[in-house]
């Protein structure tokens, strides 16, 4: 893959899986989820229809799409957290989401739904974590499409991770396209 198109669909790099955790760690993924809802609103500020229909990059999905997905993906994130902390290591649904990229809502609700759900998600999520006690981050759930056990402070890190990735898809289109 060249070097630019690496950039343009890696912005912030590849997600790195952690060894492991601190505390000031925890407090630092847990800060860009709060945080990512505030700025999915600066992301779509002022961004007219066409606009949202603006890929990232060639051959990727557009704003609208990307938003959109942010809130699927988080919702998945919100309620596989739920289940790793009031079942024994619960077997997950994956879900396809180029497929659900694709789907009428995607294309028929307005962003700014999603954005919403966003900020009322992520309210209880964060609140969720913030009440957490320290053997909570140990708890896992079983993931089988990558076959093992992730730890939910490992699942906190990745979408701390995805959080600041589509933000900056976003972000860095603006950029070059002068927004």
């Amino acid at each position: 893959m060249n070097e630019n198109l690496e950039s343009l669909m890696y912005p912030i790099g590849r997600y790195q899986r952690q060894d492991g955790y601190t505390p000031e760690l925890l407090k630092e993924w847990i800060t860009v989820l709060k945080h990512l809802p505030s700025w999915m609103d600066a992301c779509i500020e002022n961004l007219d229809a066409h606009q949202l229909q603006t890929p990232y990059r060639e051959g990727g999905w557009t704003i609208q799409q990307v938003v959109h997905h942010v809130a699927d993906s988080h919702a998945n994130a919100y309620i596989r957290l739920k289940l790793a902390l009031t079942e024994d290591n619960p077997t997950i649904k994956p879900y396809n989401e180029y497929r659900w990229a694709l789907l009428n809502d995607v294309q028929d609700v307005p962003v700014n739904v999603s954005v919403t759900m966003l900020h009322t998600m992520h309210i209880r999520m964060v609140s969720v974590m913030n009440s957490m006690q320290p053997t909570d981050w140990e708890r896992t759930y079983f993931h089988p499409e990558h076959k093992r056990d992730i730890p939910v402070w490992e699942m906190t890190a990745m979408y701390a991770w995805h959080s600041r990735h589509h933000t900056e898809h976003i972000m860095r289109l603006r950029e070059r396209m002068g927004w």
